[in-house]
């Protein structure tokens, strides 16, 4: 590869569940980690995303497991019956992981990080979700790496 990219860190699991509360229980006893709230979004239209060419309007229980001795959180999303990529991937697959996070060294590291991955399976299509936020901000530089038609986003 002509430019190794440097994964600064593992940072994100993102989990699509069909019962939060279940879910919640096991990963918080897995990593002994404390329980945190669960945030509930109605379904109001984003007109910052699009589903299928569609903006979606989805309502979604969250939840943010922090593991900081680990360094990565994991992410528990339980979506309604509206559609988004959450519920169709609750439909196809069930239970189970979404997309993980990276955070990897600057822009073109991210690109290079979602090249690669996009390349590790002829059978698999994964989506790469460029997120760049200035130093010291909430938000980290990332890959976010799932099984959706690759893009890249700001």
């Amino acid at each position: 590869m002509d430019h190794p990219i440097p994964l600064d860190g593992f940072i994100q699991i993102a989990l699509v569940v069909d019962d939060i509360e279940n879910g919640i229980e096991s990963w918080c006893t897995l990593f002994d980690a404390p329980r945190p709230d669960i945030r509930i979004t109605k379904p109001e239209p984003n007109p910052d995303e699009k589903y299928r060419g569609e903006t979606p309007a989805y309502g979604l229980k969250l939840a943010v497991i922090e593991v900081p001795e680990r360094g990565f959180i994991i992410e528990l999303h339980e979506p309604d019956e509206n559609p988004s990529t959450f519920r169709e991937f609750l439909d196809k697959h069930g239970n189970g992981l979404h997309h993980l996070g990276f955070q990897v060294g600057n822009a073109r590291d991210a690109v290079h990080a979602g090249e690669l991955v996009a390349t590790c399976s002829a059978q698999q299509r994964y989506e790469f979700q460029l997120t760049v936020a200035p130093p010291g901000a909430r938000r980290h530089r990332g890959a976010h790496l799932s099984d959706r038609p690759l893009k890249a986003t700001r």
